[in-house]
């Protein structure tokens, strides 16, 4: 055979061979097809009512006020909540199961969330979903410093090239953005809202002190400010060392410090992750962080009715 024929052959083959080294690995329960349901009894003087939470994890029923702490080695955390504050017992659920063909995938919708006692409290914020590699401390005792609650990441030492899901997107159509914390009037937050997912490798590591430093190793962040159908496989590259030159990159979701995230040091003590500087792209993270949120601007920033919904969380390698 003539070796023009051999090569054109093996130009053939070749996308095949590509796609046959690729390995994707889903993360733990990220195929959504699996809930915890909670029922949490709210303070009868704010009604009394059961309401139902729900958490990404072995499919059981959780009955009562107790403390989520994350089931089944299930790495989701979720901004589905009790709160607990001057002593009333009242939830937040903005992240919910829903159907998707046989199985399940996930909601998360922005929405205004109040609770109001005569004389004794009034707050009313915006609270956007949540869902992200972590967990959260319970009860939740007030609106400042929230993300104190918030354990983001999970150990994890690997290189993966990619970060895949399926994904669905609705805007909610307005142009601005509100802020509502609670005890402050709704101001207005110029742009318009959109969704969000983030994928952060980092470095970490704690001083004598118990603060946690870390160096950025790779980064994924897309943002979704369109209404969207279905989007099956969407596959995004992680981009490792030094982005901040780039020409993707984009100051406002991929900063160093984005997202003022919050872990627990080895004291289990709620400590700032202070993300200081990029590391070597060929070094080995220590924690990997993904979350999706149906809003941007951090804590009570958003747009009542955004939503995206989410299915499938893999990482792709080599």
């Amino acid at each position: 055979m003539k070796i023009k024929g051999i090569l054109g052959m093996l130009w053939m083959l070749f996308p095949l061979f590509a796609f046959a080294q690729e390995k994707v690995v889903p993360i733990k329960y990220g195929d959504m097809d699996q809930w915890i349901t909670r029922k949490i009894h709210e303070s009868g003087i704010i009604g009394g009512d059961t309401k139902q939470l729900y958490e990404v994890g072995p499919t059981k029923v959780l009955e009562g006020n107790e403390p989520y702490v994350n089931q089944g080695g299930s790495p989701w955390g979720t901004s589905n909540v009790m709160a607990k504050v001057m002593g009333i017992v009242k939830t937040n659920t903005s992240v919910y199961p829903e159907r998707r063909g046989n199985g399940y995938c996930a909601k998360l919708e922005t929405h205004i969330e109040s609770v109001k006692v005569l004389g004794l409290v009034n707050i009313t914020v915006l609270a956007s979903g949540s869902m992200f590699l972590g967990d959260m401390k319970e009860p939740i005792t007030g609106t400042k410093e929230g993300e104190k609650n918030l354990n983001i990441g999970v150990p994890f030492t690997s290189r993966p090239k990619a970060v895949r899901y399926d994904y669905k997107v609705k805007m909610s159509g307005e142009p601005h953005r509100i802020r509502q914390t609670g005890f402050s009037r709704k101001s207005t937050v110029e742009g318009q809202d959109c969704a969000i997912m983030t994928c952060l490798l980092q470095k970490r590591t704690e001083d004598k002190d118990g603060n946690i430093i870390a160096k950025r190793v790779g980064t994924a962040v897309v943002r979704y400010d369109k209404n969207s159908d279905w989007h099956n496989g969407a596959t995004y590259e992680i981009h490792y060392g030094d982005i901040s030159h780039t020409a993707y990159y984009d100051a406002e979701l991929m900063r160093l410090g984005v997202g003022n995230y919050h872990a627990r040091n080895s004291e289990g003590e709620s400590q700032l992750i202070q993300e200081n500087g990029w590391a070597g792209s060929d070094e080995k993270p220590t924690h990997l962080i993904i979350q999706f949120t149906s809003s941007l601007g951090g804590a009570y920033v958003g747009s009542p009715g955004n939503t995206i919904w989410v299915d499938n969380v893999c990482l792709v390698y080599e």
